[in-house]
């Protein structure tokens, strides 16, 4: 009896530890959505870096793109992806200020990724979204391309009282302040309010409005910009801690490339105002005392807002993020 419980145990453990050795080096495959739509402006990096992973993987690594809005709606992709329902996610921070006030920070800055890399902000950042929202904080694209207030009435100053404008929470603070009657839409809803007349105007990046068909009712678009695109990428804390350090190392090096890449979009800014003009998008553009005040209120709106739910982040991130300030 003992040599037949022998002899058991030890077929036994000759057929665990061959599954033991393939689940300890089994290759993931990790679920992934996008809060804006396939083949848009925004999602077309997610993209790139879902296919320069899986290409390099080799099968280690699998980023199964599950879909855009249709999948996920993009307001439900900042729980989708704390709670694990996906592993990564692509979405900006105003889809997320109530899970994590603090991160509207980032909009804030002037220091592009790479210097965030190297001046800490990077960890700063990583550790708020570890801590506050159970999600790894991979990196971001956005650099070089601002926020713009695109309107189809001519103003004049930065004095928006009477208009019905369409807001975020990116900016939802700064047109508040400077008068107007704040309408909220969803994205999908623009459209269709644009040219009902429902609102006058609305916020949006200087790159993208082509993509939603919003130029067809947009007569005007204020310059200067005001603070930059942040699209996050971010994978969920338990999915990324049950990754290997080659995995990780892979994902982070992907990252990296996509956000060297961004550097480059000065130029693609440039080519879409010139597109805008061509359509017939007029610049209204506040130089002098105005284009002091514009700014200056977008700052300081944007600040107070963010230091009234999360002030620790208003004092750690403000160094590395805006380092003239």
């Amino acid at each position: 009896m003992t040599k037949r419980l022998t002899r058991l145990a030890v077929v036994t453990l000759a057929v665990a530890l061959p599954a033991f050795e393939a689940a300890s080096a089994q290759d993931v495959t990790l679920r992934a959505v996008s809060a804006f739509p396939t083949g848009s402006t925004f999602q077309l990096p997610f993209k790139k870096f879902i296919d320069e992973v899986n290409a390099a993987g080799d099968g280690s690594v699998t980023i199964n793109y599950v879909g855009g809005p249709e999948a996920i709606p993009s307001l439900e992709v900042a729980n989708a992806v704390s709670s694990g329902v996906v592993d990564i996610a692509v979405f900006p921070t105003s889809f997320y200020t109530a899970e994590l006030p603090g991160a509207a920070m980032i909009k804030l800055a002037t220091t592009t990724m790479p210097d965030q890399r190297e001046n800490g902000c990077f960890e700063l950042l990583d550790t708020l979204h570890q801590d506050g929202m159970n999600t790894k904080y991979l990196g971001r694209t956005g650099d070089h391309v601002k926020f713009h207030l695109y309107l189809n009435k001519k103003i004049e100053e930065p004095d928006l009282s009477g208009l019905n404008l369409r807001v975020a929470a990116t900016y939802q603070a700064l047109f508040g302040e400077l008068g107007a009657n704040m309408v909220n839409t969803p994205p999908g809803d623009v459209y269709s309010a644009l040219e009902r007349g429902t609102v006058d105007g609305y916020g949006w990046p200087s790159i993208g409005i082509f993509d939603l068909g919003w130029d067809a009712h947009t007569s005007y678009r204020v310059d200067p910009g005001f603070y930059i695109v942040d699209v996050n990428f971010l994978a969920n804390l338990d999915t990324w801690n049950n990754l290997t350090d080659e995995q990780k190392a892979l994902l982070n090096g992907k990252m990296i490339d996509i956000e060297t890449g961004e550097q480059e979009n000065a130029q693609l800014v440039e080519k879409e105002l010139a597109r805008q003009e061509a359509a017939g998008i007029e610049a209204i553009t506040f130089d002098g005392e105005a284009g002091d005040l514009w700014e200056k209120t977008a700052q300081d709106a944007a600040i107070a807002e963010i230091a009234e739910a999360d002030p620790q982040a208003v004092e750690s991130l403000s160094g590395c993020l805006i380092p003239s300030e």
